[in-house]
Order: structure tokens, then sequence, then C-alpha cells
């Protein structure tokens, strides 16, 4: 499929089957997560895979939704809060703009091999700290990963048209 079409297709996934995420499909989405591009090439990022039975029970003390659970695998994001670049002009630090391009990777990646995916970022991040400790880093965001539910919720998209979002100088 070409990029529009996938970009279309890629949606916030709220219901996933048990169904395993095979090994290969997980390492060309991490492969994919790996090549994004980042400022000065830093890549001031970190990714947690979360797949044992007690790291879930962990993480769901952090985030608890009856639609989260239905994931068979989490990742959380992490920026590098030593070496992401910071703009010298005024001292603006782009790891959680560098670490957006990447998780957006991911994202793309698991759309084309036909899995879904969810930006969350509406966890408690001082209780994630404390049950995952990664000195130096910093959560952005969870994003469960699994194959897509048959019956899961899906809207079509409602976004802005073109011509309200962009102009021409």
């Amino acid at each position: 499929m070409d990029f529009l079409e996938l970009s279309k297709k890629r949606f916030a996934t709220r219901k996933f089957s048990q169904e395993t995420i095979s090994k290969e499909d997980l390492n060309y989405i991490m492969e994919s997560v790996r090549m994004a591009p980042s400022a000065v090439n830093r890549q001031p990022w970190k990714f947690v895979i979360v797949q044992s039975g007690t790291a879930k029970e962990k993480l769901l003390q952090c985030y608890d939704r009856e639609w989260f659970r239905s994931a068979p695998l989490y990742i959380i994001c992490l920026k590098d809060t030593m070496s992401n670049w910071i703009r010298p002009f005024d001292n603006k630090a782009h790891g959680d703009i560098d670490l957006a391009i990447a998780i957006e990777h991911l994202c793309l990646a698991a759309t084309e091999r036909g899995l879904g995916t969810c930006w969350v970022c509406n966890y408690d991040p001082a209780r994630l700290s404390q049950l995952f400790p990664t000195p130096g880093y910093e959560a952005v965001a969870i994003i469960p990963l699994g194959h897509i539910a048959p019956d899961c919720p899906h809207k079509e998209k409602q976004r802005k048209p073109l011509e309200e979002i962009t102009e021409y100088i």
C-alpha cells in the first residue's frame, strides 16, 4: 500500500485479540523504529517491551482500562533526558519530538503488518517510573500492540480540511 493509504488505515485500536505477535513482526516493527530520524542523530530513546504477565500487571497499576488490558504486548517509550538535542537559540529540548517520530514509525509499521496500536499518554508517570525505573530516561507514551479484534470499535477519521491547516505565502 502507498503511504497515504497506510496513514488512512492506521487508527487508535482499543480492542485486541489474544493472538500472539510473531517474532518476525515485532522485529520488523522495532527495526522500523530504529530507522527513525532524530535531531543531530542523537536517537534519544529506549523502548521497553512489556510481555511477561508480571510486567503487564505492574504496568496496569499505571493505567488500567478494560480495553488496554486486552493487548498482548506493550511498549513503554522513553526519552533519554541527557542526550536529546537542545536548540541553542532558545534551549528547546527535542527529545519529545524525536521520540514522537520514532513512535509513529512504530505505529505505521504495525499497521503495515496488520496490527493495531494506540498512543497512551494518560498514565501515572510517577508510578510508572517507580515500577519501571530507568535512570536518565522519562516515559513519554505507552503503546499497546496486537492483532485488532474483529469487533474493535472504529470510527471514520475526522480531520480538518487541507485548506484549514495549510497556508501558502
